[in-house]
């Protein structure tokens, strides 16, 4: 069998067909295509990818190496990137990872030669800074190492190494770079020296400061390799003050930085997958109906302040720092991981939702920047980056997310093929002998067509999702309805042999729902399909700075500096909202509010930008 991609990278999963995961216990529903199987049709979607692929194309390298180089001892006369990524802050060199990853997924996803070429050279340089410094590598002198250990302040140092394990791990993943993996099981090999004196208790107390995804990376290695010393080391990265509450289903997430310990139950995912030790995967499955259904927003984010809150408390938890987009990047990837191992409906209901309102809306149009939160407080707006001085967490993986955008549309056993997201793409399953080309509007259009394209007549079942949003939904196979299983909430599953010329078209009717706050059924938001709306306010008060900012440290303080603007209560005599919010004619997507003392426009949240919104809204009934 070949090699492929467990898409997820590591940032992505980083998996093999063969070698010591096919031997382990870990039981698979599905499994994901490569992303080169997968390609991206003219759309929305690919003008997102392409402001991506322009971003990554205008960095300069040797401003993003400039830390490495000084770290190493090396000459560099390049300018110090801004932001996160100057040379006084701690957390320096973590965008160079992510950057890595993103252009490694993007050289795939847009068929990039001149990315991969830029990335591989980084690789190269990466591994002379390695050479000159002893096998250790980071932007930052090994002295923050030693902090830890005597219990010293200094800003999540093993989160910074990680993203850069993680784009290195890509970078061999996807592109095939076996310098790249020689740089990674170098500093695997230094991290295991720095280890090996620090006793059990002793890691225990310096996992409190934040550690990344260095456990799945590492089993990810020892998948990759075969060697069990990455799996021991990975190991030590198991912060069992949070991993041992949930495996006896007990919720203590209240007050935990969410994007501490989102990457550690994908740690616990990989786990099962590399060992087949069954207590990780109850551990990540757990951890992620917590958070999807007692945690999260109706948008599918979830944090506040970058915290949890109380589990169903979100009405006490509403902020210009609401959502952080680091968390909903990596509850997409801990979905990734669930969906394949359950092939469940609901999965990738949570996904599409997250998808579209957590990640889609989060890069500025005309810029391609990205943001770092997304405020669902009333009367907020959304902030940008600026291109060489933001490097925000969240300006890392939102390059990421924007360079792997047709990840997870298909997945596929030996003998079905699973259309999960309604996105303009063309798969080629070359096992099969299979194309199938997925046109849609969706969601302009509340529909999707596919068509195949068979070398040989194939029996293959083929699974399409039917949204829990959905309700009256309609299949139809060459123009003949589909009578029997077409459920919202579930998987349509049609058996027969397919030939070249067959068309399935999917019908995905979309109305408006209120979702009300689990402790407050007074502050409710709504949604057409899987889109949450957003009331638009105006842009009254804001400045470019207001929208695109440089700080280094944070952009809490920005949003304190600034005022939300008075929103106004809504009145509903009924609780179906279509009573009283209404389609505008002509424009797509779009509804006003009647009745209202004061009425209101609502779009998608993530087609609204430069101006402040809504989205939740405080509704009473009318008064007597």
């Amino acid at each position: 069998m070949k090699r492929r991609e467990f898409l997820v990278s590591s940032s992505a999963l980083a998996l093999t067909s063969t070698g010591p995961l096919s031997a382990s216990a870990a039981k698979f529903a599905l499994q994901p295509f490569a992303l080169r199987d997968v390609r991206l049709l003219d759309s929305p979607w690919t003008v997102l990818m392409e402001r991506n692929r322009q971003y990554l194309h205008a960095l300069e390298s040797d401003r993003l190496l400039h830390t490495f180089r000084v770290t190493a001892g090396l000459a560099s006369s390049a300018a110090p990137m801004g932001g996160w990524e100057s040379p006084d802050v701690e957390l320096r060199g973590h965008f160079l990872g992510h950057y890595l990853s993103g252009c490694a997924m993007i050289s795939v996803s847009a068929r990039d030669e001149a990315i991969k070429a830029k990335a591989n050279g980084i690789v190269a340089a990466l591994a002379e800074c390695q050479r000159a410094n002893g096998g250790y590598l980071s932007a930052f002198p090994a002295e923050f190492l030693e902090r830890l250990k005597t219990g010293g302040k200094v800003w999540a140092p093993w989160y910074t190494i990680h993203k850069i394990l993680a784009g290195l791990l890509d970078m061999h993943t996807f592109t095939g770079n076996q310098q790249a993996l020689d740089v990674l099981q170098g500093m695997s090999d230094w991290t295991a020296k720095w280890a090996e004196a620090i006793s059990d208790q002793q890691m225990q107390t310096i996992l409190k400061v934040e550690f990344g995804g260095m456990a799945e990376v590492l089993h990810s290695l020892s998948a990759l390799t075969g060697s069990p010393r990455h799996g021991r080391l990975a190991d030590r990265f198991e912060k069992r003050s949070f991993l041992d509450p949930l495996a006896q289903h007990r919720d203590e997430l209240k007050g935990l930085h969410a994007n501490t310990h989102i990457p550690q139950a994908i740690g616990a995912a990989r786990k099962y997958e590399v060992t087949g030790d069954a207590r990780y995967r109850d551990i990540a499955e757990y951890f992620w109906s917590r958070v999807v259904e007692h945690h999260s927003y109706c948008t599918g984010g979830n944090s506040d302040h970058e915290s949890f809150c109380a589990p169903d408390q979100q009405s006490k938890a509403l902020s210009a720092t609401t959502q952080e987009c680091c968390c909903s990047y990596n509850m997409l990837k801990l979905t990734r991981h669930v969906f394949s191992w359950t092939a469940s409906a609901a999965a990738a209901d949570y996904y599409e939702r997250a998808l579209f309102n957590g990640i889609l809306g989060t890069m500025h149009p005309s810029t391609g920047m990205t943001m770092y939160y997304v405020p669902l407080a009333a009367g907020y707006w959304k902030m940008f980056g600026l291109p060489r001085n933001s490097f925000w967490c969240c300006t890392g993986t939102g390059a990421e997310s924007f360079s792997k955008l047709q990840d997870s549309i298909y997945f596929h056993d030996d003998r079905s093929l699973y259309v999960n997201l309604f996105i303009p793409s063309a798969l080629e399953w070359t096992e099969k002998g299979l194309t199938v080309r997925q046109e849609t509007a969706f969601p302009d259009q509340a529909s999707s067509q596919l068509s195949l394209k068979c070398d040989k007549p194939l029996d293959l079942k083929l699974m399409v999702r039917i949204p829990a949003w959905a309700s009256g939904a309609e299949v139809k196979v060459n123009g003949r309805r589909v009578s029997s299983q077409v459920q919202a909430g579930s998987f349509c599953s049609i058996q027969r042999t397919w030939k070249t010329g067959d068309k399935i078209e999917v019908a995905l009717p979309m109305k408006l729902q209120a979702a009300a706050m689990p402790d407050d059924p007074t502050l409710q938001a709504f949604l057409y399909g899987p889109l949450v709306l957003a009331g638009r306010l105006g842009a009254n008060g804001l400045t470019a700075e207001a929208q695109a900012s440089d700080l280094k440290a944070t952009v809490k303080n920005h949003y304190l500096r600034g005022k939300p603007v008075s929103v106004p209560d809504l009145q509903a005599a009924s609780k179906d909202p279509a009573s009283w919010i209404k389609p505008v004619p002509g424009q797509a997507l779009t509804f006003r509010t009647t009745g209202q003392p004061k009425d209101v426009t609502l779009i998608p949240l993530n087609r609204l930008f430069d101006e402040r919104y809504a989205v939740y809204w405080r509704v009473q009934k009318p008064k007597a």
